[in-house]
């Protein structure tokens, strides 16, 4: 279980820099894992690839404009990016990544935007620094003001007014996400409609995504990785769908690997999800056996990845290398604003 085992060869050109004209005018590649069979389509056909009687879980997580853009006491310029809240913190005190020309010591003052100041009050594992923000008003209203949405690394240019609809689902409802449930940007409300139409039934559960979705594997053995802690929350009514939908026999579709690790993450010894909240840190690679998720929607994902060794678990190594060649091939656009992948 080799890191090198999860690389192929990406073009440059095939990375998304922007989404599809349309919320659901990208591609679809769907994966028959039993039978090996690789048909692509557009992605409105994914309609076609449940059936009545299935359960699609998806991620209601939003994406916050967690870049607040600023400059220090001395006029140097600061970014400060939103990690986590610091629940047990006097103020409105956050877990926050810096960066700047020099290291921001113990007590400096920022200035990050229009009616927004800071002050960093303890330092931690660099570039992490413990910060408290002061406004008038709601902390979040003013964020949602002055922040800008944190586009993943690999989009090379800057966010603009467009990724503020267009880098968050259409059900996103849950403010603490820093990058998106990449799956879930594809469905629009009539392809949802057209689901529950079907008799597909549609549940959500919360799991913030955290910046460690982004952080590269630094071992050779895989096994050896340990994955970063997110938030994730099951409502009540979610887990007793699913396990109504389990004990029936009926099909459990996970909207994006996000949906997968917190289902994964929250199912007890005896297979029936619970309810409640609590963190997720969970490592699926090949050899994992799948409790509750029986298929996966999702973008195609960089190599050596996390995100690419949990699909392998679910249809096998060689199986998805062999999309992802042909995806290549086929001039598939990758990663956030990329195209789709079903694996049933």
């Amino acid at each position: 279980m080799q890191l090198e085992d999860f690389d192929f060869l990406l073009p440059e050109e095939l990375i998304a820099q922007y989404p599809a004209e349309r919320r659901d005018g990208s591609r679809l590649m769907m994966l028959n894992r039993q039978s090996g069979a690789i048909e692509t389509g557009d992605f409105p056909q994914v309609v076609d690839a449940f059936q009545g009687g299935d359960l699609m879980v998806i991620n209601d997580t939003r994406v916050i404009p967690a870049r607040l853009l600023g400059h220090k006491e001395s006029g140097g310029k600061v970014e400060v990016f939103l990690i986590r809240r610091l629940v047990d913190a006097e103020g409105e005190d956050w877990l926050c990544m810096t960066r700047s020309s020099r290291s921001l010591k113990v007590g400096i003052q920022l200035q990050l935007g229009e009616g927004l100041t800071a002050e960093v009050l303890a330092g931690g594992d660099a570039p992490n620094r413990h910060v408290r923000f002061f406004c008038d008003g709601p902390f979040m209203e003013r964020v949602e003001h002055v922040g800008h949405l944190p586009l993943p690394p690999y989009i090379a240019r800057p966010d603009d007014v467009d990724d503020r609809e267009r880098y968050q689902t259409v059900f996103a409802c849950n403010d603490g996400a820093v990058a998106a449930p990449t799956a879930g940007l594809h469905f629009t409300d009539e392809i949802l409609q057209q689901l529950r139409d079907k008799g597909v039934e549609i549940c959500p559960l919360t799991l913030h995504v955290g910046l460690g979705t982004f952080l590269p594997v630094r071992v050779d053995d895989v096994r050896t990785h340990k994955m970063h802690a997110e938030f994730y929350a099951v409502p009540e009514t979610t887990a007793q769908a699913v396990n109504k939908a389990r004990t029936e026999g009926r099909r459990i579709v996970a909207l994006g690997t996000t949906a997968a690790r917190a289902l994964e993450s929250a199912v007890d010894e005896q297979g029936c999800l619970q309810a409640g909240e609590n963190e997720s840190q969970i490592f699926i690679y090949p050899g994992y056996r799948f409790q509750l998720v029986d298929a996966l929607i999702t973008n195609f994902h960089l190599p050596k990845s996390t995100l690419l060794m949990l699909v392998s678990a679910l249809a096998g190594r060689d199986f998805i290398l062999q999309a992802y060649q042909q995806a290549v091939e086929e001039r598939f656009r990758f990663f956030s604003y990329g195209d789709c992948m079903m694996i049933a």
